[in-house]
């Protein structure tokens, strides 16, 4: 079956799809329009426009009250001669890069050096360095890859991480080259030292679909984190997909600034990749969606308008208390935007709404809002919109070259995925990568999508949830934990930041929710600023607000599975070592369930204590 939808969108693909049904009740998806040729490595976009576009400015990040900017020459030049350093230093896929450092422009001329000369990079999340106790996760990283080179910014902040590892030999790169004790430490610009020759064009021409450019590192549910092996293939033939799909891309140059980190699939190949490909310019976004940074997001947003904004819901929830208050900023922010764009979790629909209220209050109109669907195993897109959508949960149709198939799997369509953009597998782990494919050869996502019209496949398909997550209650009704979270937490703002559904085996459903400080406050404006957080979570107003939000889902009628009986709110933010939250502030279920078992046996005893918010019957 073929079908095409009429919900064209200027500057974009049409929406189509074929669709072939199976008689064992799983269904195969894929794009009409095949992939066409794509770039041998992605350092074939960097020489083409320090060509086409030497004086165009590629990177830029904050350097006192102005940017540091590189031009797209400046940059191809760095890259020839870290390269020759790199090459001259005998580093490969058995002695890789490791970046352990936030995003930055030398994080990103290494990065692409070491893909320009054929040696794998593998930026590693700075969280398992700073933010860590016990440097597990990045000592296992480091156990696993025996890197040759490890870039830190700031040797100082890195030190007592590398310290309390085994780096295997590896020579340390930090941006001052100053001295810490113990640590072979080595300048970033002693890598500039020299300019790359024909070594460097040698080992660029050896460069193919099939060399490693990046080892990158699943968060991991349980236990260690996964590398996840990309290939020059998979982001090549990622970003012609894109393009095919989003052709408006050619018509200027992108003007993007981002703070996703690069340690992620979303910030490091979809976005930085799509900049690079289409000669945009990135700006660095030193800041984050978190209480004493989303200041410095908002500053650069003042003075950077971008053509396309990329972010997850919980940065968009910051960020639109700022958009409603400051016209300066709203005015930059909208005055040359081409689409909004989410990804890494659902988009609550409150924040939806909230966004295109903005874009027509400053600019008369909606704005494009798109997103997409994907992994790290996929670097990362397997569908995205390209065709006007009106409420979020839509993640698009498969793009050119990408296969799915949905399959039956306890009364849902669980998702798997074949094409050139997916991995070989996970590095130095057979068994993982075995078990991480079906006999056909589709990778095993653990998502499931359901089609937005079931009549007209063509008007792209939903996110349904992760597999693993859904469990049943008590009774036999199986609840669908990704709909439920998201729903309740449009309902229970501005008191969660983020919620895990609890009610395994149990009779009814109940929430633990991740208070979110400021807007709890935001309900109590006589407590002093300085009031403990424990006093602001059992205020009345605050329990009066979860109760009513528990009340409205009552309400709207959706049955046992849908509404919640019990909520608690959560002082202690996740863990990053429990690996309760990745950089993007995207929660774990099954790692919270697993750590605050004690919590789930509190919601539900017999006789709650004080802390659990009971929903209260409706009159």
């Amino acid at each position: 079956m073929n079908n095409e939808n009429n919900s064209a969108l200027k500057g974009f693909a049409p929406a189509a799809v074929i669709s072939e049904s199976r008689s064992d009740g799983s269904i195969l998806l894929r794009c009409p329009r095949p992939l066409e040729p794509y770039a041998r490595c992605i350092g074939e976009y960097l020489e083409h426009w320090a060509n086409a576009a030497p004086e165009r400015v590629f990177l830029a990040e904050r350097e006192g009250a102005g940017w540091r900017k590189i031009s797209y020459a400046e940059a191809l030049a760095a890259v020839r001669a870290i390269g020759a350093d790199l090459l001259e230093r005998r580093l490969s896929a058995d002695r890789p890069v490791v970046i352990l450092s936030d995003n930055n422009v030398n994080h990103a001329l290494l990065s692409l050096a070491a893909m320009h000369v054929g040696v794998p990079v593998a930026p590693v999340s700075p969280a398992y360095s700073v933010m860590s106790r016990d440097h597990l996760k990045l000592r296992s990283i480091l156990d696993l890859l025996h890197p040759g080179l490890i870039y830190a910014c700031d040797g100082a902040r890195f030190a007592p991480a590398m310290r309390s590892v085994d780096l295997h030999g590896a020579k340390i790169v930090t941006d001052s080259g100053e001295a810490q004790e113990g640590l072979p430490i080595t300048a970033f610009s002693e890598l500039l030292g020299k300019p790359g020759g024909a070594e460097v064009d040698r080992a660029f021409a050896a460069v193919g679909h099939d060399s490693i450019a990046k080892i990158l590192f699943t968060s991991g549910s349980t236990g260690v984190p996964k590398g996840v092996v990309n290939t020059q293939r998979m982001l090549c033939s990622n970003q012609q997909a894109v393009a095919q799909n989003w052709p408006f891309l050619e018509a200027r140059p992108p003007v993007v600034v981002d703070w996703l980190p690069w340690n992620h699939t979303f910030g490091g190949n979809h976005n930085f990749n799509m900049i690079l490909k289409n000669g945009g310019s990135l700006y660095v976004d030193d800041g984050k969606p978190a209480p004493g940074l989303i200041e410095k997001t908002v500053a650069n947003l003042r003075e950077v308008s971008p053509t396309m904004y990329f972010n997850v819901p919980r940065g968009f929830d910051m960020l639109i208390p700022y958009l409603e208050q400051d016209e300066a900023l709203r005015r930059s922010f909208f005055a040359d935007l081409d689409m909004i764009f989410y990804a890494a979790a659902a988009l609550p629909q409150n924040l939806w709404h909230s966004l295109e209220a903005l874009s027509v209050r400053e600019r008369g109109h909606p704005t494009v809002m798109l997103s997409a669907w994907g992994a790290t195993e996929t670097a990362p897109m397997i569908t995205n919109v390209h065709f006007r959508i009106d409420h979020a949960g839509v993640i698009g149709l498969p793009a050119p070259g990408c296969e799915i198939k949905m399959v039956p799997n306890a009364k849902k369509m669980e998702l798997r995925v074949r094409g050139p953009n997916v991995t070989p597998g996970y590095w130095k782990q057979p068994e993982l990568t075995a078990a991480a494919f079906d006999e056909e050869g589709f990778y095993l996502m653990g998502d499931a999508g359901r089609f937005a019209d079931p009549q007209d496949h063509a008007k792209g398909i939903e996110f349904d949830g992760r597999i693993a997550e859904d469990f049943k209650l008590m009774s036999g009704i199986w609840v669908h934990v990704g709909a439920l979270r998201v729903h309740a937490l449009s309902l229970l703002t501005p008191v969660a930041q983020d919620i895990v559904v609890t009610g395994h085996d149990r009779e009814n459903v109940g929430f633990l929710v991740f208070a979110n400080p400021a807007g709890c406050r935001s309900l109590c404006p006589d407590l002093a600023p300085s009031a403990p957080l424990a006093q602001v979570l059992a205020d009345p107003r605050v329990v009066a607000h979860v109760g009513a939000g528990m009340l409205q889902l009552v309400a709207e009628g959706g049955g046992t599975s849908m509404v919640a009986d019990r909520a608690l709110l959560m002082e202690e933010p996740p863990s990053i070592d429990a690996g309760e939250i990745t950089d993007k502030g995207y929660i774990n279920q099954r790692a919270v369930l697993t750590r605050r078992a004690a919590l789930v046996e509190r919601l539900y005893r017999d006789a709650p204590g004080g802390e659990v918010i009971m929903r209260l019957e409706s009159d």
